[in-house]
């Protein structure tokens, strides 16, 4: 079945709390989907950011993202009253403004800390309504949140300290202890001085998921997937590091030995050096992958479809000595290849993907661009997982032939664009529009003027051979480089695009759904309209 959807991360989405969130406005966008013939709602990774809101810098590969915890259903629930909405206590901004990722996490943290204590989730044993749940949340879920919630509190208590030198700071707490969660997971027998935060902690988490779990059920309801994304690395500064520093490469002292990257490319003439800590693929092998799979499992409670984020890296992936300033100087090893793969299945108790040959597989996108080899390509497919297509690619400086939409493989998800490349407008505008031979190449396929780019990449991404397709929503507005999302490279000023949500128009939809339907990537059991987000 030929399928396609939207790219939009819920922070984008308009909200007048300063940053999108998992309330009305997220049920509307389902809504709005539905209207339109998608079947897909992409996102980025959901859990905790960086201080610049990076979804690819977490502390943690199993908590949420505790900024997208909606005010109002704090309100419906009776955890909040509507009076802390009403009294500046979180300041508003305009319903799409920008992102001020410093802000809206000092005022959602005192907001969710007023919910904490006014409910009585501060205390050992409440009487909320909702106290049960929670406790029966913290005791599904201890495995993993136990020591995200120590993790937190412990950096909390010594802000700036890396994990490494805890030690130094905290006599009389029991760190092995806690690292391996070994306590009570409402946190009872814990050293007094944590307590009460490690319950917050835990508390948050328990917001999150319940909001994200009800809007996830809402889509699908309505015939909508949820299209998530795996970050392969974790962060060095992160629950998961500190928690099983034996996976990882570190030194006697839990300093990153090696860390990762990417090679020198047409790019970048210096490769990238992210610095996440690289995997101890041996020791991870002999522990059966258990931290992989919960991973995973982890991941596909909360979507039914994942981008798998730099793929190769299961291949080979790029290691640089820790300390070097570039990533010139690193080299390939191997990763862990099929073995991963198979023992993954084996233990395999998620969702199914049902192949164009009839066959299941792992519901996995592999992230498959950049420098790409035979063994990767087989690694994918071995699995049947889709790889992925960037019309921008096609078009581009690169001139990569197999991404134009009649060149591509069909077990491919084609893109417009992704939220690392500029909107389709803005790259127009920017790379093409003066290149005379790149403006040739675009115009053998469309139109390619100013005023119908944006349409003419969604139409030729929905033509193609792929199976799936999926477009940015500021592409579907005709938005320019001002909606960009993510600038590869450069930590600030990125993550922070909202739109209006008079955007979203029914003549909008309409249009899309059109082309939809001229494609036929139209979801047949799909119906034309759904309820209004105050109905649920």
């Amino acid at each position: 079945m030929r399928e396609s959807g939207i790219l939009l991360h819920p922070t984008s989405l308009p909200s007048q709390y300063g940053i999108g969130d998992l309330g009305p406005s997220a049920y509307a966008f389902i809504d709005w989907l539905v209207e339109a013939g998608q079947r897909y709602w992409q996102i980025l990774p959901l859990g905790p950011v960086d201080g610049y809101g990076s979804p690819y810098s977490s502390v943690s590969a199993f908590a949420g993202n505790e900024l997208l915890i909606s005010p109002e259903l704090l309100v419906e629930e009776g955890l909040l009253p509507l009076s802390a909405l009403n009294d500046g206590e979180i300041p508003r901004a305009a319903v799409d403004s920008p992102v001020h990722y410093q802000t809206v996490a000092n005022a959602k943290r005192k907001l969710l800390q007023h919910a904490f204590s006014m409910s009585g989730f501060d205390r050992s044993e409440g009487n909320h309504p909702l106290w049960e749940h929670f406790a029966r949340f913290c005791s599904e879920e201890a495995w993993w949140l136990k020591v995200y919630a120590a993790y937190q509190s412990l950096a909390e208590m010594f802000p700036g300290i890396p994990w490494a030198e805890w030690h130094l700071k905290a006599p009389g707490i029991p760190l092995e202890m806690l690292r391996r969660g070994e306590f009570d997971p409402l946190g009872k027998d814990l050293p007094e001085v944590l307590q009460k935060n490690y319950r917050f902690h835990c508390f948050v988490q328990f917001l999150f998921c319940r909001q994200w779990d009800a809007l996830h059920r809402y889509a699908a309801t309505h015939g909508i997937k949820i299209f998530g994304d795996v970050p392969i690395y974790v962060s060095y500064h992160s629950a998961d590091v500190w928690a099983h520093p034996q996976y990882f490469f570190l030194d006697d002292d839990y300093r990153p030995i090696e860390v990762a990257g990417v090679p020198p490319d047409y790019f970048n003439a210096t490769g990238q050096l992210w610095g996440n800590p690289v995997y101890r693929w041996d020791i991870l092998c002999r522990d059966g992958y258990r931290w992989w799979i919960e991973r995973f499992h982890s991941v596909f409670e909360r979507v039914d479809l994942a981008r798998v984020d730099h793929f190769r890296g299961f291949a080979a992936y790029w290691s640089v000595p820790a300390g070097h300033p570039t990533a010139e100087h690193g080299k390939w090893v191997p990763g862990p290849g099929a073995h991963f793969f198979e023992v993954l299945l084996k233990s395999w108790e998620g969702p199914w993907r049902e192949t164009a040959a009839n066959t299941r597989t792992l519901p996995i996108v592999a992230e498959d661009l950049g420098h790409i080899t035979p063994d990767v390509i087989a690694l994918r497919r071995m699995f049947g997982f889709p790889g992925m297509a960037v019309l921008q690619f096609a078009f581009g400086p690169a001139k990569v032939d197999q991404f134009l939409p009649d060149k591509v493989a069909p077990d491919t998800v084609m893109y417009s664009g992704t939220h690392d490349n500029d909107t389709s407008l803005g790259w127009f505008q920017h790379e093409v529009r003066g290149d005379p031979a790149l403006l040739a190449r675009l115009r053998q396929y469309c139109r390619a003027e100013p005023d119908s780019i944006s349409w003419d990449m969604i139409e030729l991404a929905f033509q193609s051979r792929s199976e799936i397709a999926i477009v940015p929503l500021q592409d579907v507005l005709g938005l320019g480089s001002d909606a960009r999302m993510n600038i590869p490279g450069t930590p600030s000023n990125n993550w922070r695009w909202r739109f209006s949500p008079a955007s979203l128009t029914k003549a909008l939809a309409e249009r899309l759904r059109q082309v939809t339907e001229k494609t036929g990537r139209i979801a047949i059991s799909q119906p034309a309209a759904a309820s209004s987000p105050q109905s649920r």
